[in-house]
């Protein structure tokens, strides 16, 4: 679930430690004396929440005995369940909502939302994961605070039946009033929730899907002659950030608004300094992320990006068969006499290494896409030198920017307005500290929200 808010008064109430599951009582973050929050520069703030609600379909109600006892089956459990979220949901009475796990297939949950959600000035917007799974995502847009320029639908067609949703917003009211006179803020949101990793091959095909996303935001942004404006993409991305969907979306400059807000590095110290799920197998893991990009023109090509992330999976997955680089580069070059990996090897390792071959592989056309770029001469063949280069290849931890916050008061040539991260908290309060409270039951992911404000953005013409 994705919320988006507007506030306007700067003095944020107490937030309650402990996660009520019936209406909320005063003081959550999301609510102050006046229920809003304002930025230092006197605009209002923006604040995200992303909650996956935990479809009745995939909640099991017996975890020891019988798992095939869903919540599904028991109408007035999940429709209390329901009733909570919509009474936290109407509470905050946030201007933008996204569902995840959201029980499409069942007409009477989704009436209920509708319903309730339209009755409170919001429009709604369902979708459904392909091939009939019974789960999808569900968005609404409140009136009051947001206007929905459009709304583009992206269905994978993968492995995994997921689907995205694309919500290009305006501001009702004036977001930068100090700037140009009066300016409505767009912005582009995305909500989605990504395949779990059932198996480590499936790496492949989670990366694809943020790599589906990126590419048809740039579409989407070159195709409409889109102005610079600040990106949002929420869900539940189903890995943590150690895994290769999170670098590869800091690889493009993305920033975890939770990590900004704390202070937290991409060091393996901080990856598991707070959780937000524990999963059907019964592990705790950080895997709900606000992504923030600002307006940026200088950024690593997506192509490069998206080949460094793909190297960085056969690495691992090579790894796995503990294989050094020595004898990777062995295992790569086949039984070639020659110091050198021939293509027909290198396809032949992928493979092996169940990379590709397989329904959710790398496609044809990628693994063509790859090679050109790891044979830099051009010559047919990766001899040592770059294959090294592959298998050393690293995240690039900051990129080289030439957007830089500014003061209001100094003209700029090239301004964009874009977004701060203010703050960022997970409910329930114990997940903070890497805990997962056994007394919690609203759902099976914990929800965050941050809290944004705007920013004046210098943006160079050139670009990489």
């Amino acid at each position: 679930m994705v919320i988006l808010k507007f506030h306007n008064d700067p003095d944020i109430a107490n937030v309650d430690s402990s996660e009520n599951e019936s209406v909320p009582s005063k003081g959550t973050i999301l609510r102050t004396k006046t229920g809003y929050v304002s930025s230092t520069m006197g605009e209002p703030c923006v604040s995200c929440t992303t909650f996956n609600i935990l479809a009745p379909i995939y909640k099991r109600l017996d975890q020891q005995q019988n798992q095939s006892v869903r919540e599904s089956d028991f109408k007035a459990f999940w429709l209390a369940r329901n009733e909570r979220i919509v009474d936290w949901l109407l509470y905050e009475r946030s201007s933008i909502i996204c569902l995840q796990e959201f029980w499409v297939g069942n007409e009477e949950l989704v009436h209920m939302y509708e319903e309730r959600l339209g009755g409170a000035g919001y429009d709604t917007f369902k979708l459904a994961r392909t091939n009939n799974r019974g789960d999808g995502l569900l968005t609404a847009i409140h009136k009051e605070y947001f206007r929905v320029l459009n709304h583009r639908e992206l269905l994978f067609n993968d492995f995994g039946d997921r689907v995205a949703q694309l919500l290009h917003v305006q501001s009702v009211v004036p977001f930068s009033q100090n700037w140009n006179d009066s300016v409505e803020q767009e912005i582009l949101i995305v909500n989605t929730h990504l395949l779990f990793p059932h198996d480590s091959s499936l790496s492949i095909v989670r990366l694809h899907q943020v790599y589906q996303i990126l590419q048809y935001l740039e579409t989407y942004q070159e195709e409409n002659k889109l102005s610079q404006m600040p990106v949002i993409l929420c869900g539940d991305w189903n890995g943590s950030k150690r895994g290769h969907v999170y670098k590869f979306l800091r690889s493009q400059g993305f920033v975890s608004s939770y990590d900004i807000a704390h202070e937290y590095t991409d060091s393996d110290a901080d990856a598991h300094k707070w959780v937000s799920h524990r999963n059907h197998r019964g592990n705790i893991c950080g895997v709900d992320f606000i992504w923030l990009h600002n307006p940026n023109k200088s950024q690593k090509p997506l192509k490069i990006s998206w080949a460094e992330a793909a190297f960085g999976i056969i690495k691992y997955q090579l790894q796995k068969a503990s294989l050094a680089e020595n004898d990777a580069f062995s295992f790569l070059r086949a039984d070639n006499n020659g110091n050198y990996i021939t293509y027909s090897a290198f396809c032949k390792a992928l493979r092996q290494v169940n990379l590709t071959g397989l329904s959710h592989g790398l496609s044809f056309q990628e693994i063509k896409d790859l090679w050109v770029q790891a044979d830099i001469d051009g010559n047919g063949v990766l001899d040592y030198e770059e294959f090294k280069r592959i298998w050393n290849s690293t995240w690039s931890e900051h990129m080289d920017e030439d957007c830089t916050l500014e003061d209001s008061d100094n003209s700029i040539e090239d301004e964009a307005i874009g977004l701060a991260v203010k703050n960022a908290v997970l409910f329930p309060r114990e997940v903070e500290k890497g805990i997962w409270p056994e007394n919690y039951s609203l759902s099976d992911h914990a929800r965050l929200t941050a809290v944004f404000s705007p920013v004046r953005l210098q943006c160079s013409r050139q670009s990489l």
